[in-house]
Protein backbone atom coordinates (compact mmCIF):
# COMPACT_ATOMS: atom_id res chain seq x y z
CA UNK A 1 0.00 0.00 0.00
CA UNK A 2 0.95 3.50 -0.63
CA UNK A 3 0.67 5.77 2.47
CA UNK A 4 2.06 7.27 5.14
CA UNK A 5 2.50 5.74 8.81
CA UNK A 6 1.49 7.82 11.70
CA UNK A 7 1.60 6.56 15.58
CA UNK A 8 0.78 9.60 17.37
CA UNK A 9 -2.51 10.28 19.02
CA UNK A 10 -1.22 14.00 18.89
CA UNK A 11 -1.08 14.49 14.70
CA UNK A 12 -2.67 16.96 13.21
CA UNK A 13 -4.67 14.77 10.72
CA UNK A 14 -5.70 12.22 13.72
CA UNK A 15 -6.75 15.17 16.14
CA UNK A 16 -9.06 16.06 13.14
CA UNK A 17 -10.42 12.75 12.43
CA UNK A 18 -11.10 12.73 16.18
CA UNK A 19 -13.12 16.19 16.30
CA UNK A 20 -15.24 14.85 13.45
CA UNK A 21 -17.20 13.42 16.43
CA UNK A 22 -18.59 16.85 16.98
CA UNK A 23 -21.35 18.03 15.08
CA UNK A 24 -19.92 22.08 15.24
CA UNK A 25 -16.88 20.30 13.79
CA UNK A 26 -18.87 18.44 10.80
CA UNK A 27 -20.85 21.16 10.16
CA UNK A 28 -17.78 23.77 10.05
CA UNK A 29 -15.87 21.53 7.52
CA UNK A 30 -18.61 19.23 6.21
CA UNK A 31 -16.95 15.91 6.67
CA UNK A 32 -17.70 12.78 8.65
CA UNK A 33 -16.71 9.76 9.18
CA UNK A 34 -17.67 5.73 7.86
CA UNK A 35 -16.04 3.01 9.95
CA UNK A 36 -15.25 -0.01 8.46
CA UNK A 37 -13.76 -1.51 4.94
CA UNK A 38 -17.74 -2.53 3.99
CA UNK A 39 -19.31 1.04 4.55
CA UNK A 40 -16.10 2.74 2.97
CA UNK A 41 -16.25 0.71 -0.02
CA UNK A 42 -20.09 0.88 -0.29
CA UNK A 43 -19.29 4.80 -0.48
CA UNK A 44 -16.74 4.15 -3.57
CA UNK A 45 -18.69 1.91 -5.76
CA UNK A 46 -21.65 4.89 -5.23
CA UNK A 47 -19.33 7.66 -6.31
CA UNK A 48 -18.10 9.21 -3.20
CA UNK A 49 -14.38 8.85 -2.39
CA UNK A 50 -12.59 9.35 0.81
CA UNK A 51 -10.16 12.72 1.82
CA UNK A 52 -9.03 10.10 4.12
CA UNK A 53 -8.35 6.88 4.78
CA UNK A 54 -6.91 5.66 7.67
CA UNK A 55 -6.30 1.86 7.96
CA UNK A 56 -4.59 -0.19 10.52
CA UNK A 57 -1.43 -2.82 10.05
CA UNK A 58 -3.70 -5.78 9.56
CA UNK A 59 -5.51 -4.43 6.65
CA UNK A 60 -2.87 -4.10 3.98
CA UNK A 61 -3.43 -6.98 2.14
CA UNK A 62 -7.20 -7.58 2.08
CA UNK A 63 -7.94 -6.94 -1.62
CA UNK A 64 -10.73 -4.38 -1.14
CA UNK A 65 -8.56 -2.30 1.22
CA UNK A 66 -6.53 -1.64 -1.23
CA UNK A 67 -9.42 -0.90 -3.89
CA UNK A 68 -9.68 1.65 -1.24
CA UNK A 69 -6.34 2.81 -0.92
CA UNK A 70 -6.27 3.10 -4.85
CA UNK A 71 -9.61 5.42 -4.98
CA UNK A 72 -8.96 7.75 -2.28
CA UNK A 73 -5.58 8.36 -3.72
CA UNK A 74 -6.70 8.79 -7.45
CA UNK A 75 -9.20 11.40 -5.68
CA UNK A 76 -5.71 13.27 -4.14
CA UNK A 77 -7.12 11.73 -0.81
CA UNK A 78 -4.86 10.94 2.34
CA UNK A 79 -3.94 7.51 2.82
CA UNK A 80 -2.43 6.95 6.60
CA UNK A 81 -1.54 3.38 8.00
CA UNK A 82 -2.31 3.98 12.18
CA UNK A 83 -1.69 2.11 15.20
CA UNK A 84 -4.95 0.00 16.85
CA UNK A 85 -4.84 2.75 19.64
CA UNK A 86 -5.39 5.37 16.77
CA UNK A 87 -8.04 3.12 15.27
CA UNK A 88 -9.54 3.25 18.48
CA UNK A 89 -9.16 6.51 19.35
CA UNK A 90 -11.12 7.88 16.45
CA UNK A 91 -13.62 5.57 16.82
CA UNK A 92 -14.35 5.59 20.41
CA UNK A 93 -15.11 2.19 20.77
CA UNK A 94 -12.34 -0.64 22.31
CA UNK A 95 -12.41 -2.87 19.37
CA UNK A 96 -12.60 -0.57 16.38
CA UNK A 97 -12.90 -1.64 12.24
CA UNK A 98 -9.49 -1.65 11.05
CA UNK A 99 -10.48 0.88 8.45
CA UNK A 100 -12.13 4.51 8.95
CA UNK A 101 -12.72 6.57 5.59
CA UNK A 102 -13.35 10.59 5.96
CA UNK A 103 -16.11 11.29 3.30
CA UNK A 104 -17.67 14.63 2.18
CA UNK A 105 -21.16 15.17 3.17
CA UNK A 106 -23.57 15.04 0.23
CA UNK A 107 -27.23 16.88 1.04
CA UNK A 108 -28.81 17.45 -1.95
CA UNK A 109 -31.32 20.78 -2.90
CA UNK A 110 -34.99 19.77 -2.51
CA UNK A 111 -35.71 21.57 -6.03
CA UNK A 112 -33.71 18.99 -7.44
CA UNK A 113 -36.10 15.98 -5.79
CA UNK A 114 -37.86 14.45 -8.56
CA UNK A 115 -41.34 12.44 -6.85
CA UNK A 116 -41.37 10.24 -9.75
CA UNK A 117 -38.10 8.67 -9.77
CA UNK A 118 -39.49 6.54 -6.47
CA UNK A 119 -42.61 4.97 -5.96
CA UNK A 120 -42.23 6.02 -1.81
CA UNK A 121 -40.23 8.82 -0.48
CA UNK A 122 -39.48 9.70 3.31
CA UNK A 123 -40.05 13.23 5.17
CA UNK A 124 -38.91 13.25 9.19
CA UNK A 125 -39.92 15.95 11.07
CA UNK A 126 -37.62 17.04 13.42
CA UNK A 127 -35.83 13.35 14.59
CA UNK A 128 -34.11 13.41 17.77
CA UNK A 129 -32.30 10.12 17.80
CA UNK A 130 -29.19 9.29 15.23
CA UNK A 131 -29.91 5.17 15.93
CA UNK A 132 -33.61 6.07 14.74
CA UNK A 133 -32.54 8.34 11.70
CA UNK A 134 -29.77 5.80 10.42
CA UNK A 135 -31.92 2.90 11.01
CA UNK A 136 -34.59 4.51 8.67
CA UNK A 137 -32.33 5.59 5.84
CA UNK A 138 -31.43 1.92 5.53
CA UNK A 139 -34.45 0.85 5.70
CA UNK A 140 -35.38 3.74 2.71
CA UNK A 141 -32.72 2.23 0.91
CA UNK A 142 -33.65 -1.76 1.21
CA UNK A 143 -37.13 -0.44 0.22
CA UNK A 144 -36.07 1.33 -2.69
CA UNK A 145 -37.44 5.18 -1.77
CA UNK A 146 -36.01 7.94 -3.33
CA UNK A 147 -35.09 9.78 -0.18
CA UNK A 148 -34.90 10.96 3.32
CA UNK A 149 -36.21 14.87 3.74
CA UNK A 150 -35.38 16.42 7.22
CA UNK A 151 -37.84 18.79 8.32
CA UNK A 152 -37.14 21.23 10.28
CA UNK A 153 -34.25 20.97 13.40
CA UNK A 154 -33.07 17.16 13.47
CA UNK A 155 -30.05 15.31 14.89
CA UNK A 156 -27.31 14.73 12.29
CA UNK A 157 -27.40 11.90 9.86
CA UNK A 158 -23.89 12.66 9.56
CA UNK A 159 -22.85 11.46 13.18
CA UNK A 160 -20.99 8.46 13.92
CA UNK A 161 -24.02 7.24 15.84
CA UNK A 162 -26.55 7.72 12.63
CA UNK A 163 -23.70 6.51 9.76
CA UNK A 164 -23.02 3.31 11.86
CA UNK A 165 -26.71 2.73 12.02
CA UNK A 166 -27.16 3.13 8.28
CA UNK A 167 -24.88 0.26 7.44
CA UNK A 168 -23.13 2.01 4.62
CA UNK A 169 -26.81 3.52 2.94
CA UNK A 170 -25.75 6.91 4.23
CA UNK A 171 -24.05 6.67 0.45
CA UNK A 172 -27.18 5.10 -1.19
CA UNK A 173 -29.99 7.40 -0.12
CA UNK A 174 -30.19 10.74 -1.16
CA UNK A 175 -30.75 13.21 1.76
CA UNK A 176 -32.40 16.72 1.45
CA UNK A 177 -32.99 19.51 4.23
CA UNK A 178 -36.07 22.05 4.72
CA UNK A 179 -37.56 24.08 6.96
CA UNK A 180 -41.10 23.43 8.21
CA UNK A 181 -42.57 26.32 6.02
CA UNK A 182 -39.63 25.46 2.45
CA UNK A 183 -41.50 22.14 3.17
CA UNK A 184 -45.02 23.24 3.42
CA UNK A 185 -44.53 25.26 0.41
CA UNK A 186 -42.58 22.69 -1.03
CA UNK A 187 -45.54 20.07 -0.53
CA UNK A 188 -47.96 22.11 -2.56
CA UNK A 189 -46.54 20.44 -5.85
CA UNK A 190 -46.35 17.26 -4.63
CA UNK A 191 -47.93 14.57 -7.36
CA UNK A 192 -48.85 11.59 -5.52
CA UNK A 193 -50.31 11.16 -1.67
CA UNK A 194 -48.20 12.33 1.33
CA UNK A 195 -49.58 10.32 4.08
CA UNK A 196 -48.60 10.84 8.07
CA UNK A 197 -49.26 9.02 11.18
CA UNK A 198 -51.10 9.70 14.19
CA UNK A 199 -52.44 8.30 16.89
CA UNK A 200 -55.72 9.65 16.30
CA UNK A 201 -56.08 8.95 12.86
CA UNK A 202 -58.81 6.77 12.34
CA UNK A 203 -57.82 4.77 8.65
CA UNK A 204 -55.68 1.93 9.55
CA UNK A 205 -52.18 1.98 7.52
CA UNK A 206 -53.08 -1.02 5.76
CA UNK A 207 -56.00 0.73 3.98
CA UNK A 208 -54.70 4.28 2.90
CA UNK A 209 -54.78 5.24 -0.41
CA UNK A 210 -50.93 5.39 -1.40
CA UNK A 211 -50.98 7.20 -4.55
CA UNK A 212 -48.02 7.19 -6.27
CA UNK A 213 -45.61 8.48 -5.93
CA UNK A 214 -46.20 8.43 -2.35
CA UNK A 215 -44.58 10.59 0.32
CA UNK A 216 -44.28 9.48 3.91
CA UNK A 217 -44.15 12.07 6.65
CA UNK A 218 -43.08 11.10 10.16
CA UNK A 219 -42.95 13.01 13.43
CA UNK A 220 -40.59 12.73 15.93
CA UNK A 221 -39.98 10.25 18.82
CA UNK A 222 -42.12 12.69 21.64
CA UNK A 223 -44.58 14.23 20.10
CA UNK A 224 -45.15 12.29 17.17
CA UNK A 225 -46.92 15.20 14.24
CA UNK A 226 -47.80 18.26 15.69
CA UNK A 227 -51.05 19.94 13.54
CA UNK A 228 -49.56 21.83 11.36
CA UNK A 229 -47.52 19.17 9.82
CA UNK A 230 -50.29 16.51 9.68
CA UNK A 231 -52.35 19.41 7.94
CA UNK A 232 -49.99 19.25 5.22
CA UNK A 233 -50.63 15.07 4.75
CA UNK A 234 -53.94 14.14 2.11
CA UNK A 235 -54.60 11.57 4.89
CA UNK A 236 -53.26 10.57 8.39
CA UNK A 237 -53.22 6.81 9.37
CA UNK A 238 -52.84 4.63 12.22
CA UNK A 239 -50.89 1.47 13.18
CA UNK A 240 -52.77 -0.62 15.02
CA UNK A 241 -51.66 -1.38 19.02
CA UNK A 242 -53.13 -5.14 20.03
CA UNK A 243 -50.90 -5.16 23.27
CA UNK A 244 -50.19 -3.33 26.09
CA UNK A 245 -47.70 -1.02 24.29
CA UNK A 246 -49.40 2.44 22.99
CA UNK A 247 -46.56 3.24 20.28
CA UNK A 248 -44.15 2.06 18.21
CA UNK A 249 -40.20 3.00 17.90
CA UNK A 250 -40.14 5.69 15.52
CA UNK A 251 -37.72 3.86 12.96
CA UNK A 252 -40.14 0.70 13.28
CA UNK A 253 -42.91 2.51 12.56
CA UNK A 254 -41.69 4.23 9.61
CA UNK A 255 -40.37 1.37 8.23
CA UNK A 256 -44.14 -0.25 8.51
CA UNK A 257 -45.28 2.70 6.70
CA UNK A 258 -42.52 2.74 3.91
CA UNK A 259 -43.60 -0.79 2.95
CA UNK A 260 -47.10 -0.63 3.15
CA UNK A 261 -46.56 2.20 0.27
CA UNK A 262 -44.61 0.47 -1.38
Amino acid sequence: MSSRTVTSLTNPTVKAVRALHMRKERDETGLFVAEGLKAVIEGIETGHRPAILMHGPDAAAHPLAKTAVVATLAANGEVIEVTQDILAKVSRRDNPQAVVGVFRQAYQPLSTLEPPAAPCWVALHRVRDPGNLGTIIRTADAAGCGGVILVGECCDPYSVEAVRATMGSIFAVPLYRASEAEFAAWRNAWPGSVVGTLLSAEVDHRQADYAKPALILMGNEQQGLPPDMAALCDVNVKIPMRGRADSLNLSVATGIMIYAAT
